[in-house]
């Protein structure tokens, strides 16, 4: 970690989970800090402890990212890394989701991640100097019962990761992107943590289906299998 010490991280969501703990762990080797979160008294109690300057803000907000940006240039004069961090998790049966909480969702899993992405991109293009870490999720790679809204929402930042990653190829800007699992405490609370026993990961496989008929060129009636079979 030493040629990290002296370096310049902003991270999003920064107040609990791996946010805070990435701080935390940042700090002790001796990077800077510009920390960002919506609770104000865990953002300060962080700010003290790792003696770091932030920004309070929803991070849904379209002006946010580049107050962040700006506070790092201000505050140390660079900015080298940006841990994109920030998410919610809402997941449900149809019929007991709640469709607006999924739309707050999409705006800040994807919304603003992109946001974050790109305000920072641009900066780390213009100084050819960067490192973007963008946090996904094993549900960036797969989906689940229950879980089809914010599966989508990770399959995106994984997109646009690989995007910004063949597109700074032949630069020295980095894109890395992060799939974790389940992340006690924090936004997982009172959430079961050994996901197989959850009826989110519950996997109702379909029946075998009858063969479906269908109509050919020829006016003949053929039949066709079920993809479930």
């Amino acid at each position: 970690m030493e040629q990290l010490q002296g370096k310049v991280a902003v991270i999003t969501g920064s107040t609990s989970g791996i946010g805070k703990a990435l701080a935390q762990q940042f700090a002790g080797q001796g990077i800077r800090l510009v920390l960002h979160g919506r609770d104000r008294q865990k953002l300060a109690q962080l700010a003290a402890e790792t003696a770091s300057p932030y920004v309070l803000g929803d991070i849904g907000a379209p002006e946010i990212p580049g107050q962040l940006l700006d506070t790092a240039l201000r505050q140390f004069g660079r900015c080298d890394i940006v841990v994109n961090n920030a998410g919610l998790l809402e997941t449900g049966l149809v019929e007991e989701i709640d469709i607006e909480k999924v739309c707050v969702m999409v705006r800040v899993n994807v919304e603003a991640a992109f946001r974050v992405a790109y305000t920072f991109a641009k900066h780390f293009k213009s100084c050819d100097a960067g490192d973007m870490v963008n946090i996904s999720s094993v549900m960036g790679t797969k989906v689940r019962e229950t879980a089809g809204a914010y599966a989508g929402t990770k399959f995106a930042v994984e997109a646009l990761s690989e995007g910004l990653r063949l597109e700074f190829a032949a630069t020295n800007v980095r894109v890395t992107c992060i799939e974790p699992g389940v992340v006690p405490p924090g936004w997982t609370a009172g959430r079961p943590c050994r996901p197989h026993k959850s009826s989110m990961w519950r996997v109702r496989w379909p029946q075998r289906r009858s063969p479906i008929p269908c109509c050919t060129s020829s006016g003949r009636t053929a039949t066709s299998a079920s993809r479930n079979s």
